[in-house]
């Protein structure tokens, strides 16, 4: 037996849903666009740092679709100053990943069902920021699971960032440094 009486949308309640759909529509367009132009991502390497990091942007932009992020710093590694490739390449991973948070804001109900997604948020609710950078600093599928479960939890934005910044950042270090060795000590650059 359930009520008859009619549910009441509150005007804060109706803006909550209008920006998740707002943020569910420009996580998928900018997904796509950005997988459709992954093929001339390459070019703009020649932009030096500006450019690493709006490559590093793309790619880690897209929501579960590939897109060539890490091979890029690896081989800027050996191009650039690998520290200056790794801090351009940290922060437009950083922010690129504010896509799979807003994934997470805007539809928290499609994903609470998968029982690696209740794993990661409890992992999330007990230590977020910790989760947030061990996850960003290693290369794994997952990651963009834990910034969804970060959109869905609430976590702070400027919090999300900072960790996922660090940990990308670190990533982004490693992988140009090893560049930056194995092209150099390959190709004598």
């Amino acid at each position: 037996m359930g009520s008859d009486l009619p549910t009441v949308v509150t005007p804060r309640k109706r803006w909550l849903n209008l920006a998740r759909l707002l943020a569910l529509i420009l996580v998928i367009a900018l997904s796509l666009l950005i997988f459709n132009l992954r093929s001339q991502a390459e070019r703009l390497a020649i932009y030096g740092y500006p450019g690493i990091f709006l490559l590093s942007f793309m790619a880690y932009a897209t929501v579960l679709l590939p897109a060539p992020g890490l091979a890029v710093v690896f081989t800027m590694g050996a191009v650039f100053h690998p520290s200056g490739v790794a801090l351009a390449a940290g922060l437009g991973a950083a922010l690129g990943e504010v896509s799979g948070y807003l994934t997470g804001f805007s539809s928290q109900a499609a994903v609470e069902r998968a029982a690696a997604y209740e794993r990661l948020t409890g992992w999330m609710r007990k230590n977020g920021p910790l989760t947030i950078l061990l996850l960003s600093a290693v290369p794994n599928p997952f990651f963009d699971l834990a910034g969804v479960a970060a959109g869905a939890l609430r976590m702070p934005i400027p919090k999300f960032l900072l960790w996922c910044w660090i940990g990308e950042t670190l990533k982004m270090l490693f992988f140009a440094y090893a560049g930056a060795t194995f092209l150099n000590t390959i190709f004598k650059f």
